[in-house]
């Protein structure tokens, strides 16, 4: 019997969770989207103001509630974040009641908001009897501006929203440093094609093991092909060492473009790490082997295709490809 999709997507107001919530239910065929937003309103009115304050403030604002502020004092961000996690434990059981809802009924559901706080919500609870995933959204803090500034006056809320664009770069913030604490994919939604794709990577688990025979130098290659053009992942790496037992294995999860480019640019920028890299490129003559894996089987092949095309696989591959 296939598991429910469970679909979690958290991000600060105006990163695009809503956008890009629609969109992946739409591709995998998911008739429940949520937003955490209608079910903050449910537990507003089962718990009163007088009882739980910052509850009935937005989570950029549930801040002034706190009472003790003196315990922030220089720390805005940390105020801020305080007051963000209160107001967002009040919504976490009613999430976690629509979870075990859908997974009782069978039902996939994908969710969104920014209650969705990575260690607050423990989803190893559901992964025996879901296909759970969880995601954060990030952007840069300029497109993230300039779409904040577009949905505040989309929903009509200007006056009040566009005042509070710090505390919200605060929240995504918060909520980046949460995700990568608690082994949460970040994804920087830059275009929603492409964030769809690194979405549907994770979640299918559409994957082939493949030898790879490249130099340091052509890592911006492959990466470029996998990572950027067709939106797949690159998993892990073994290296194969004359005179050893066992291979080298090193645990790798690369899915990010900005976060591939930048190893790479920090490679070129220290020439021993750079050294060092193609010592054991050379010892194992430039031949490892990674998992990659493709939003689906059509882009796996079309991938794999590219690869062979640009001498980037190790022979034995091209054979069976």
């Amino acid at each position: 019997m296939r598991k429910p999709y469970v679909i979690l997507i958290g991000s600060a107001s105006g990163i695009g969770k809503s956008t890009i919530a629609a969109e992946l239910a739409q591709t995998l065929g998911i008739t429940h989207t949520i937003e955490t937003d209608f079910i903050r309103e449910i537990v507003r009115g089962i718990i009163g103001p007088e009882y739980a304050p910052a509850l009935h403030k937005s989570s950029f604002d549930a801040y002034i509630t706190i009472r003790d502020k003196h315990r922030f004092e220089g720390n805005q961000e940390g105020l801020i974040s305080a007051g963000f996690e209160e107001h967002a434990a009040f919504v976490i059981p009613a999430i976690e009641k629509v979870i075990q809802r859908a997974v009782n009924d069978s039902d996939d559901v994908v969710i969104e908001g920014v209650h969705l706080v990575p260690g607050f919500i423990d989803i190893e609870k559901y992964k025996k009897v879901a296909s759970i995933h969880f995601f954060v959204l990030t952007t840069d803090e300029e497109i993230h501006k300039e779409r904040f500034v577009k949905r505040a006056m989309a929903i009509k809320r200007g006056g009040k929203h566009l005042e509070y664009f710090k505390e919200n770069r605060i929240i995504n913030n918060y909520l980046v440093k949460q995700a990568i604490e608690h082994n949460v994919p970040v994804i920087n939604n830059l275009q929603v094609d492409n964030t769809i794709k690194r979405m549907l990577s994770l979640i299918k688990q559409i994957c082939k093991n493949l030898l790879f025979k490249n130099s340091v130098d052509e890592l911006s290659k492959l990466t470029n092909i996998i990572i950027n053009k067709y939106g797949g992942r690159l998993v892990d790496v073994t290296y194969y060492l004359p005179g050893f037992g066992e291979p080298l294995k090193r645990r790798v999860n690369v899915y990010d473009p900005v976060e591939a480019e930048r190893f790479i640019n920090r490679l070129n920028q220290n020439p021993q790490r750079k050294k060092d890299l193609e010592n054991l490129y050379h010892l194992s003559d430039n031949v490892h082997s990674h998992k990659i894996c493709a939003p689906d089987e059509t882009t796996l092949k079309k991938m794999i295709k590219e690869l062979d095309d640009k001498g980037l696989l190790f022979k034995k591959d091209k054979n069976e490809t």
